[in-house]
């Protein structure tokens, strides 16, 4: 399969290599915060943060020798906006092979932007189960916050404007790693 083209105009800002290195931080992290990784699971958030908690559990099992459940939540009908976004929404699926309840949930998403995927992925979550605790684990973190969501493991921080867009690719997805950034009158994710 031949990879996917990146389009004109977007600017990488993060390689591949620093990628990498952000997800090892991050499950570096995750295991030093988290004594008890018998007691953890992985949620993503569907796409971005799906593909980032499958590379941060890896890690965390090369790292630990333990399996850690690993599941994935689709926050499309959770969404403040789903109104005004299509009739017909898109649904992916959850994925929670595990119980939720009594669990430290490490969610995990790509890019952290006004904070409202955040929230309905929490909405989510507590519809399936009563979790110990949720941390959150970003990839990016490009400011703008609209509602208090903070992240316990962020990989960059990104400075943008409102008119930016963030995209992260992923070779998941058939494109070679990166972080880009470009340019446009609507607001970005």
């Amino acid at each position: 399969m031949s990879e996917k083209t990146i389009p004109e105009g977007w600017k990488q800002v993060v390689d591949a290599d620093t990628i990498d290195r952000c997800i090892a931080r991050i499950s570096f992290e995750i295991v030093e915060r988290n004594p008890d990784l018998s007691s953890i699971a992985i949620v993503g958030v569907r796409t971005g943060g799906e593909h980032l908690g499958r590379r941060i559990q890896q890690r965390i099992e090369m790292i630990e020798k333990i399996k850690i459940p690993f599941g994935i939540i689709d926050i499309t009908l959770y969404r403040d906006d789903l109104s005004s976004i299509n009739s017909q929404p898109l649904l992916r699926g959850t994925d929670l092979p595990f119980s939720i309840s009594g669990r430290t949930i490490i969610l995990t998403d790509d890019v952290l932007y006004t904070g409202r995927t955040v929230r309905a992925a929490l909405d989510a979550i507590i519809d399936f189960g009563r979790p110990k605790s949720v941390q959150l684990a970003i990839l990016v973190d490009r400011g703008h916050r609209e509602l208090p969501i903070r992240p316990d493991y962020i990989g960059k921080n990104i400075p943008s404007n409102n008119t930016d867009s963030v995209h992260l690719r992923l070779s998941e997805q058939g494109y070679p790693d990166g972080i880009y950034m470009s340019n446009s009158p609507k607001k970005g994710k």
